[in-house]
């Protein structure tokens, strides 16, 4: 019988129907028509609010997502008629479809990339099955024997050799603990049939009134010796003597609570015991739940799994990593009333190997120890000590309660290290390595670790499943670009799109066979040296026989794609049209829509003609910047022009400015009580008066926020409706109009719009609310109009269309424009913010900074700012960049597109590579500078783009 292969199975291109999609008309989309081919990789393109994610996510999987619902249970289908059905007159051909949306990051404490990914949930079953307990004393192996490892043992004795088989003599103790008379053990003993007892090689017999009390009365520590004899044995190397053994010594482990003895006559005593146990000490059996942190049975008890404990600070009692011990690294001891503790460290130093003339960033681990632990038998205490005496008397003493308050913060536990897992959990190694050792690897050193990893063939073989999904997993994170990160690195300190592509590699983690991928940007914070590996992981997806469709702006994804679905000509009600559908090669030479004419060169975002001069008089200066792989440099951010950072990602851009940046300034004016980066210095933070950090996070945390109450436009919206004649005549006022507070609007759904209906076992289900059709307000409210219309029908408009509505209203119209300046004209009014994209958040924020009249002298930082832009947006971004610059105000970019380097009147290239790799400078300069570059790979990429004949700006 022939095998069937794993490909056989998957339905040949030609075999499977088309996804065909018919008179689509959710939001924008015009009644369009789709035919998308399986097994082929499918981008939406068009410029932003085109319809892309319309047809992507709200029809496509909306409709997938459905049908797999309608197979579920008859309660769960109940509510299938109040779930939003996508407005759609023919589905044909469709499939299981699976979403990697643009999630916000989750803030829990707890929450790592091991832990996201799942790889931390297959370590755990790992360390669990073949993990070997090593003693925290001797660093021995701790073994459990079985009564097989007995018989074996007896097999090595030479032939004919005399020894005992037995347990230790019984020691038992009643409720309140009280050692139970060893008469009534021995009539114990004797009930169960067990008649005699060795001492030393002397046989006793309990039926002789003489041996009974020789052992009555023995000393305690001569009857520690006794063993309760199960068998006596003379050697014989076959089978059956080692089948007797093992029955010994399985009884005897019955007898005892776990514990063998064989003692040869005249010769030595082995030991066994078929519990972890070494040298009187017990531990815990590995098991999955041992090293969970998020388990009571797993987590430290000091930190309760957080890794982190409120205590002393390291980095405010060594803030300059730099200095050396005797150049005063440790703060704390400057003082003329402690110094005496710096010189007890000084002279201990030599002898404990502690180098005081190096800095102690160079300083090892195990001398760092020293340092804070202190040096024993040297009359050094250590840092910790140190302060645990300040602390007894702090409590009465207000200059001592001062003085700790310096150097508090969040600390890393002292118990646990930061592994967060208690000592049973830190003592199983695999291949030498604890699972916290594990997860403090970067994702290259992992995935060579798992590859070359040194286990036996036994080990091998039960672990086998386990590793396979380890390795395969730790694969993907590299395929997408994400080598660099740790796996205890915390989610919360991730970009959106590091996150996203952590998501990414979750769902190729266990990939199915002829699904529907729907990605939604998958190349945010990707530099363009890594896109190369993405588009390779992508065309793997579909290889295996999958549908992948994305919805992207990025150049080569796009060029790289089977068929490209374009989406305009605008955007909102002047969009939601095909306007090319065919291969990326027909686009070029034939495509008239906006992105045809980018990608054939027709339209370019212009260089600047002449740029800004970045004159280092006035700067903010950064020296000696180390956290995280930051190589201890220092960088100048020259004021009033547009600085853009750049970096392979991974190489510390983040790290410079939001971590050093940002937080050094907010501090600096005391706004922030954070932990800033480590760093020496930050100077010139007097040139500006204010920081703002223009980032992907949600413009508000309630469904109720939207654009207009975010820009303050609503109130000026609610103003004009109660100034209405049906309004004046109600006696409305316009807190009347809010939906935020009782009065005008829908109780049944508190002004929501939408009410959350409780699954059970399933996720909660957001269904529009009955009472009100989702309008929010009740229906005596709708009657008052203004111009018309209703105010549930004004906060249904776009910007683009309410720019028309309030023309003549001067305040409102002139935020609405900014709206539009900056490429969220499609957007309505009354959209919640929970359902905008990181790009559209972060575009948001900036058209309310640019509508403020008074933002000048400001630092603006951005993130990315191109996340979800089209070629078109970009053009209107830069404008609102230069509409900033010529306010007196500093940009600061963190940026991979070559577009808004292109821009920069300053660049700061950050690499060379990921993580330890990075976290220097390779170069600065303007764009042009840095294309020069031959080992910036930044540089490399902006080649093309300068030598492109694009047509310079003035």
């Amino acid at each position: 019988m022939t095998k069937k292969r794993l490909t056989d199975s998957v339905p040949s291109e030609s075999s499977l129907p088309d996804i065909l999609l018919k008179g689509i008309t959710t939001h924008n989309l015009q009644n369009i028509t789709v035919r998308i081919p399986r097994n082929r990789f499918v981008v939406f393109t068009g410029v932003s609010g085109s319809g892309k994610s319309s047809l992507a996510f709200d029809t496509l999987y909306a409709e997938g997502h459905r049908r797999y619902v309608e197979s579920l249970s008859a309660y769960v289908r109940q509510f299938l008629e109040r779930m939003p059905r996508p407005e759609i007159e023919v589905v044909e051909g469709i499939a299981p479809a699976i979403a990697i949306e643009q999630k916000p990051i989750p803030k829990n404490p707890r929450s790592t990339v091991g832990t996201v990914s799942e790889i931390y949930d297959y370590l755990r079953l790992l360390y669990a099955r073949i993990g070997k307990i090593y003693s925290a004393d001797t660093n021995e192996l701790v073994l459990k024997h079985t009564p097989d490892d007995v018989g074996m043992q007896a097999g090595f004795f030479e032939e004919g050799t005399k020894f005992y088989a037995g347990f230790p003599f019984p020691s038992h103790h009643d409720s309140s603990r009280h050692a139970c008379p060893v008469r009534d053990e021995m009539t114990n003993l004797k009930k169960k049939g067990f008649f005699r007892l060795v001492f030393g090689d002397t046989l006793l017999d309990l039926n002789d009134p003489a041996s009974w009390e020789k052992v009555a009365a023995m000393r305690e520590a001569d009857r520690a010796t006794l063993l309760v004899l199960v068998d006596r044995f003379v050697t014989r190397h076959d089978e059956k003597f080692s089948s007797r053994v093992a029955q010994a010594a399985e009884s005897c482990f019955a007898e005892s609570g776990g514990y063998a003895v064989l003692r040869v006559v005249g010769g030595k005593t082995y030991r066994f015991s078929d519990r972890l146990e070494l040298n009187g000490v017990e531990y815990q059996e590995p098991s999955p739940q041992l090293f969970a942190f998020n388990s009571p049975i797993g987590a430290c008890s000091s930190c309760q799994g957080f890794g982190r404990i409120a205590g002393i600070d390291e980095d405010a009692v060594i803030p300059d990593k730099s200095l050396t011990l005797e150049d005063g690294a440790i703060v704390c001891w400057n003082s003329e009333k402690y110094r005496w503790n710096l010189e007890e460290l000084l002279a201990a130093a030599p002898k404990a190997g502690i180098a005081v003339d190096v800095p102690y960033a160079k300083l090892s681990q195990a001398s760092r120890d020293r340092i804070w632990k202190g040096i024993p038998d040297s009359g050094f205490k250590g840092i910790w000590p140190f302060f645990a005496e300040i602390e007894k008397d702090a409590g009465y003493k207000m200059h001592l309660r001062v003085f700790l308050s310096r150097y508090r913060g969040y600390a890393t536990c002292h118990d646990c290290e930061g592994s967060r897992l208690n000592p049973d959990a830190r003592m199983v190694r695999v291949s030498g390595k604890s699972i916290s050792d594990v997860a403090r690897m970067n994702i290259d050193d992992a995935h060579a670790f798992f590859q070359n990893l040194d286990i036996s063939p036994f080990d091998r073989k039960v672990a086998d499943a386990v590793l396979q999904e380890i390795r395969k997993r730790l694969g993907y994170l590299l395929d997408v670009g994400l080598n660099y990160l740790t796996l205890d690195r915390l989610t919360h300190t991730l970009s959106g799109g590091e996150f996203q592509r952590i998501n990414l590699s979750t769902s190729l983690g266990s990939p199915l066979v002829g699904a529907i991928y729907i990605l939604d940007e998958p190349s945010i914070g990707l530099h363009q040296s890594d896109s190369a590996r993405l588009i390779t992981l992508l065309c793997k997806l579909r290889d295996l026989g999958n549908t992948v469709v994305v919805v992207e702006h990025d150049r080569e994804i796009i060029e790289a794609a089977d068929e490209v679905v374009d989406l305009g000509p605008r955007a909102g009600r002047l969009g939601g049209e095909v306007v090319f559908h065919g291969s990326v090669e027909a686009m070029k030479e034939s495509g008239s829509s906006l992105t045809a004419e980018y990608l054939q060169g027709k339209r370019s975002i212009p260089i600047p003609e002449k740029r800004r001069e970045a004159g280092f008089s006035s700067c903010i200066a950064i020296e000696g910047a180390m956290q995280n792989n930051l190589k201890n440099i220092d960088v100048r951010f020259p004021i009033g022009v547009l600085t853009c950072v750049t970096g392979v990602s991974g190489s510390g851009k983040s790290t410079l400015v939001n971590d050093i940046l940002k937080k050094g300034l907010l501090r600096e004016k005391d706004i922030l009580k954070e932990k800033v980066g480590t760093h020496r210095s930050i100077t010139g933070g007097w040139l500006i008066d204010r920081v703002e950090h223009v980032d992907q996070s949600p413009i508000g945390r309630s469904s109720r926020s939207n654009p207009v109450t975010y820009l303050k436009i609503f109130d000026d919206i609610r103003a004009l409706f109660a100034a209405t004649p049906d309004a004046k005549a109600r006696g409305w006022k316009a807190g009347y109009f809010s939906f935020n507070i009782p009065g005008g609007r829908c109780e049944a759904c508190a002004g929501e719009g939408s009410v959350r209906i409780e699954m059970q076992f399933l996720a909660d289900i957001e269904a529009v609310c009955e009472d009100c059709g989702g309008l929010r307000y009740k229906p005596e409210t709708l009657e008052v109009k203004y111009k018309g219309l209703s105010i549930a029908e004004v906060l249904d408009l776009t910007v683009l269309e309410a720019i028309d509505v309030f023309r003549t209203e001067k305040a409102i119209s002139r935020k609405l424009a900014v709206l539009d300046e900056v490429g969220l004209g499609y957007i309505r009014l009354g959209q919640s913010s929970s359902t905008l994209s990181g790009g559209e958040a972060q575009r948001l924020k900036l058209a309310s900074f640019i509508a403020r009249a008074d933002v000048e002298h400001t630092l603006f930082i951005f993130d990315e700012p191109t996340t979800g832009l089209h070629f078109e947006d970009i053009l209107k971004l830069t404008r609102c960049f230069e509409k900033l610059l010529q306010q007196q105000n500093t940009l600061v970019v963190i940026e991979h597109n070559p577009d808004i380097i292109l821009q920069a009147d300053w660049v700061i290239d950050l690499g060379p590579g990921a993580g330890d790799r990075g976290g220097s400078i390779v170069g600065e300069g303007t764009p042009e500078e840095i294309a020069g570059m031959d080992h910036s790979l930044t540089g490399v990429h902006l080649r093309p783009f300068i030598g492109s004949g694009r047509t310079k700006k003035e």
